[in-house]
This record gives structure tokens, sequence and C-alpha cells, in this order.
């Protein structure tokens, strides 16, 4: 331990590289007199789309429903590969009076159906959050709707509030399942679930690239906190304040506001890694002479957090990560740990 304690501090003080993004030449494939020859594409691009239904008012459910399909189709000119609806979102805001086990539905149900059918013409995925009911029990779930039009599959909130449990809502199961759809795998956590780490970590265990989050508040630093904790993106979508989507190391790619205040759609790409700088440092200027701006490199000082990212369509990160023998952050905390029970 000392000895690797000390070539590290050896390293640092002898690099010329340093410890920053510019550093590490962060540069995006567009700039530099060279432009033209750069990849102008990410290589698994995925364009995700939220809605904020903070301030949307309805007389029923089915017209909330129709409110809220009118924003989706303003996201349609950026052709969304998946959008993600707020919690319950058709029976928030309206002035229809209604218990919630007399509106839990089996799946699909009347708030699903108008979602299906958005699905299959724009060939989106959807995630539909509602009241469902199986069997004699109900909770509150978010439905994945795929490209076709067809439910993919369902997960049910493991962790509901007091109130809910007090309406008579049941948790759902601890083990959240993980969707696998044509851009990647991705998870749901609903609301309250934040709370509690289990879910978020056997999804990343399973791995989930995105967690969607579909919410009843916005989450604010715990969303932020949840995407660099667990190294995935999280999108979040909610019926008051900001929807965000957050990149992997929790800084906001993407949030609705002021001036954009329903719905925003971004691009993700998931040929990313998140790496524990040290000593995986030692091998980045070998990365860049070899893939030049095929890849950026990112480095976040203080952290001592490395993003490793493909912007070319030929080079997958996967194939890097092999090449140089690096593992991810998750799996140098993992190896880590077993490291350190070993000695116990």
């Amino acid at each position: 331990m000392k000895k690797s304690f000390s070539t590290r501090r050896e390293f640092i003080r002898n690099s010329s590289l340093g410890l920053t993004a510019a550093g590490l030449g962060a540069t995006h494939p567009s700039s530099g007199p060279d432009a033209a020859t750069a990849p102008c594409r990410l290589p698994r691009e995925v364009w995700v789309g939220t809605v904020a239904s903070g301030g949307l008012r309805a007389e029923t459910a089915g017209e909330m429903v129709s409110k809220v399909i009118e924003i989706m189709e303003k996201m349609a000119p950026f052709q969304p590969d998946i959008i993600c609806l707020p919690e319950v979102f058709a029976y928030t805001g309206i002035n229809e009076k209604f218990e919630i086990r007399e509106v839990a539905a089996a799946v699909p149900g009347p708030v699903v159906s108008p979602l299906q059918d958005f699905a299959r013409r724009h060939q989106c995925y959807v995630i539909c959050p509602t009241y469902i009911r199986q069997q004699h029990h109900y909770y509150i779930g978010a439905v994945l709707i795929d490209r076709g039009g067809k439910v993919a599959g369902e997960y049910l909130k493991s962790r509901p509030a007091d109130s809910e449990l007090a309406a008579g809502v049941m948790p759902g199961p601890l083990d959240p399942p993980v969707f696998t759809t044509d851009f990647g795998k991705i998870g749901i956590q609903i609301c309250y679930d934040i709370k509690w780490d289990e879910g978020w970590h056997k999804l990343k265990a399973a791995g989930a690239e995105i967690i969607f989050w579909p919410s009843a508040y916005a989450g604010g630093r715990e969303l932020s906190g949840r995407a660099w904790r667990h190294q995935v993106y999280i999108v979040s979508s909610t019926l008051k304040d900001s929807s965000r989507i957050c990149d992997m190391t929790g800084e906001v790619i993407a949030q609705t506001g002021r001036w954009q205040s329903q719905w925003v759609c971004a691009p993700l790409n998931l040929e990313k890694a998140f790496l524990h700088a040290w000593p995986a440092v030692r091998v980045f200027p070998e990365i860049q002479k070899k893939y030049g701006r095929k890849i950026k490199l990112t480095t976040y000082t203080e952290e001592e957090w490395t993003t490793l990212e493909s912007l070319d369509p030929e080079v997958k990160i996967a194939d890097v990560l092999a090449e140089f023998d690096l593992p991810t952050h998750y799996q140098h905390i993992n190896n880590s740990s077993r490291m350190q029970n070993n000695k116990r």
C-alpha cells in the first residue's frame, strides 16, 4: 500500500498532463482546423424527453392525458427515443374527485392506452406512471411502452409514501426489473424510492445505463447525488418544479425552467464510462495518442473521477477499457471491497 501511494504521488508531481479536462485533451469534435474530418455523430446517441406537468389543470383524468400528449407532440421534431412522464400525472391537478382503489386499473387501462397510440405513431418508448391494479391490490407504478405501442413491462413503486400507504397503496417488490430496449438497459425508480439505496444499487448491478425517476417533486441535489454515486444517467419527470436530465457525474445536461417549462429533449451518449482517475491516468497519454479526437477524456480534479467517452461510431468504450486494462469506477470499488474483506 505504501509503495502504491508513493508511486501515485511521484506520478502527480512529475506529470505534465495535470488533472483537468483541458489538460486531458477534452475537445469538441467540431472544433479546430480539422473539424471536417471529425466524427459528427455520437456512436450510441439516445434522445431522451421528459415532461414537467406543474401548473397543468384539467377537469378529468382523460383530459389531463390529452393535455400531456399535446406537450409530448411538441417533442416529435426531435424524434425522441424515449419519453418519461411524471408520477400519476393523470390524477394530479384535476377537478374530478376519485378514490385510488376506484381508478387503479389492470395494465394497459384508460391512462396507458392513449400513450400506446402515441408510442406507435412516433416509434418512441414511453414511460407512463399510473395507478395499477393487480388482483385485489393496487400500486403506484410505471408502465414501459415500446416503439410499437406494446406494453414491454412495468415497475411497481417499492417505497410508497406514508400518505399513499394510508390510502391503501401497496409497496412493490424490492427487486426492480431492468428493461432491455433497442438502445440499452434502463431502470425505473419512483419519487420516495430515492430515499433508499437498494433499488438504485440493484439496477446498477444489473446493468442499467439510464434510470428514470417519475416523481411528485424535483429532487434537486438528491438526483445529482444518485447519478454520481451509481454512475448512471438519471432522467426525472416531475409534478412540480423542474424535470431534469443528469449526466452520470451528476451535472445537469438539460432541465425545464421558466422559458422551457413543460418539456425538454436532449441526447445522451451511452458509449461512456465513469472511471476512478488513479491509477487509470497513467495510460491516458497512450489513449490520447492512439485515438485522438475519437475519444473524449474529462477528469474532475478534486473528486478524481474521469469520464471516458467515444465520439466515433467505430470505437467502443468496452473495447478501449479492455485494451488498456481499465476497470470502471464501479468495478474498481467492488474490487477494493473484495480485497479489504479478504484481509478482515
